[in-house]
Parts: C-alpha cells; sequence; structure tokens
C-alpha cells in the first residue's frame, strides 16, 4: 500500500508540498446519485417542486462546490479550475437524479476532490430543495471514476 502523503514522518497531518512536482493537465470525474420514491421522482421530473428549478440549482451548487472545495477539505490546495462540468440527469430505473461532475485544472495537484465534492453538492442540494415531499431520499455511489494526468497518470474505476 502506498504511503500516505497527508501525514509527516511523526504521524501528523500536513498538507503536501506540491512545489516540486511538474505542472499538467488534469483532469477528474466523479458519479453518484439520489434515490428517491417515485412521487418525488415525478415531482422533479415535471417541474413541480416548490424551490423550483431542482436540476439547474443543483447543477450550479456542485459548480460552486467544486470551486470551495479548499475551504472545506483541510488539506486540500486552492487550485486555479479551469473547467467545471456537472450534469444532472433523471432516471425512472433508480428512481432519482444521477450525477457526474468533471473538473480540470493545469497545475501541480489534482482535481479529484473538486468532482468528488461537485457531486456531493449537487447531490445535497437534490435533497434539499425536495425533502419537504421526502426525508428518506439516498444520496449514493459516490466516487471517483476517472482522473488523468500528475506522476500517476491515468486512472478509470471499474465499472459496477
Amino acid at each position: 500500500m502506498p504511503a500516505l502523503t497527508h501525514f509527516d514522518d511523526s504521524g501528523h497531518a500536513h498538507m503536501v508540498d506540491v512545489s516540486g512536482k511538474a505542472v499538467t493537465s488534469r483532469v477528474a470525474i466523479a458519479e453518484g446519485c439520489v434515490k428517491m420514491q417515485p412521487d418525488t421522482y415525478d415531482l422533479i421530473a415535471e417541474g413541480r417542486a416548490k424551490k423550483g428549478d431542482v436540476l439547474s440549482v443543483a447543477r450550479l451548487a456542485g459548480i460552486m462546490g467544486a470551486k470551495k472545495c479548499s475551504d472545506l477539505i483541510p488539506l486540500c490546495h486552492p487550485l486555479p479550475i479551469t473547467k467545471v462540468a456537472v450534469e444532472l440527469t433523471l432516471d425512472a430505473t433508480l428512481p432519482g437524479v444521477r450525477i457526474e461532475a468533471t473538473v480540470k485544472t493545469t497545475g501541480q495537484t489534482g482535481v479529484e476532490m473538486e468532482a468528488l465534492t461537485a457531486v456531493s453538492t449537487a447531490a445535497l442540494t437534490v435533497y434539499d430543495m425536495v425533502k419537504a415531499a421526502e426525508k428518506t431520499m439516498e444520496i449514493c455511489d459516490i466516487r471517483l471514476v476517472r482522473k488523468e494526468g500528475g506522476k500517476s497518470g491515468l486512472f478509470e474505476a471499474p465499472r459496477g
């Protein structure tokens, strides 16, 4: 197992020094979903949520979440993000909303946490927008599915 980079030799948490790393193009893609009852799904699909357009608001929240990642996760570096795309798709087979976030930068460290934060924030926003209709929704399966760039190169999670 590789060494955990956020701990020093004494086991204390610290921010990793990335100053010696090469500046490269980096991309991360994360996904997740919000499962809900069919009636709640219909509320979103038919645009009847009292708070407004659930998917549009959640998309904006996901973008904002990616941009605020270093404010939320203590050891994340603030990064010059060059792109955040958050896609929310209604899926009647869940039933619920599937979320995918793609984050890009050119820098010395990756954007995996930003992509995961985008998905998490979008999912929490979906929940917030329709929680009056259902409190039993489940935020599920948030994970990194792809990362490119940097010393470790390409990572692709197995589809499952």
